[in-house]
């Protein structure tokens, strides 16, 4: 008896270590992290992400999911900015943005749509892992 129960607890190991070594490991996603070029930086996450640029700033609202080619549009905010500090008192404008891109290997091109000005930045360029160049508004 003590025997037969051996076999079968030793069975149902190798079955659920084959069941697990069988079972796929999640995939990483390769857009989550710190993306940088010309103007601009990025910082996406699982829930959306932040920009940074020359003088501006903004806020992706929403996972960044390409398609299967690569392309991806998707909605947030756009704060312009100034130079020199900000005022006592004063309110950041915010402005509903739509953000447009594509993904190539780490290789990233990403545009802006304003939407209530109809105004568009970019094309920027950007590379995952890439130190961005900022030139700050003065």
């Amino acid at each position: 008896m003590a025997r037969r129960l051996c076999i079968l607890a030793s069975s149902f190991a190798l079955l659920v270590l084959g069941a697990c070594q069988a079972a796929p490991l999640p995939l990483v996603d390769p857009l989550i992290g710190p993306w940088g070029g010309q103007h601009v930086a990025l910082e996406l996450t699982h829930e959306g992400g932040t920009l940074e640029y020359d003088c501006a700033a903004g806020a992706i609202s929403e996972p960044v999911r390409p398609d299967a080619s690569g392309h991806f549009s998707v909605h947030g905010t756009h704060r312009p900015g100034h130079g020199g500090p900000e005022r006592v008192g004063e309110e950041a404008q915010v402005l509903p943005a739509e953000y447009d891109g594509s993904v190539n290997g780490k290789h990233m091109t990403l545009s802006v749509h304003i939407l209530s000005s109809g105004l568009l930045l970019g094309p920027f360029t950007l590379e995952r892992g890439a130190a961005p160049v900022l030139m700050r508004c003065l």
